[in-house]
């Protein structure tokens, strides 16, 4: 990758990556701690969520996936089966989220929010299942993202450091 030698893009990547984790804590840590969640608040939170997605997949996309094939085996096809499975609930949250979003964009209640809507009470008679699907995606996610992690920093100690 750009002539680089292969030790200095791992660790680049490394530390991408695990800086990526605090910006979820936080994402996550915003909408936990806020009762009523505005349009702004949102966005908010988003900024951290998306910052911390884009230090995980791009490296993902750059220098991950096209060494993938080379390397398949072992502790390399682990971490990538659980790096795969993290994105595939995180596509779950998403079925989730975009359901959430609608019904609060349609009754307005991102600018003017009304603590006596309730969010089940608003979208459709399934609101319950969307929200338990953006929370099992969602921890889905950041366990198997968690593992993905520690199976790629001990690939990197092993490769690297060991």
């Amino acid at each position: 990758m750009f002539g680089l030698a292969d030790a200095t893009v791992a660790t680049v990547v490394a530390l991408l990556v695990t800086a990526s984790f605090p910006l979820f804590l936080y994402g996550a840590w915003i909408m936990i701690d806020t009762e009523d969640v505005t349009w702004g608040v949102l966005v908010y939170h988003l900024k951290f969520i998306f910052t911390g997605l884009a230090l995980t997949t791009i490296p993902l996309l750059f220098w991950m996936v096209p060494r993938l094939f080379g390397q398949l085996g072992g502790a390399s096809a682990l971490h990538a089966f659980l790096g795969l499975q993290a994105y595939a609930l995180l596509a779950f949250a998403f079925t989730g989220i975009i359901r959430i979003f609608r019904a609060k964009r349609r009754h307005n209640l991102y600018h003017d929010y009304d603590e006596d809507v309730l969010l089940d009470e608003i979208g459709s008679e399934r609101m319950d299942h969307w929200r338990s699907r953006l929370r099992i995606g969602v921890f889905g996610y950041v366990i198997f993202w968690l593992l993905a992690y520690l199976v790629g920093i001990a690939r990197y100690v092993g490769q690297y450091l060991g």
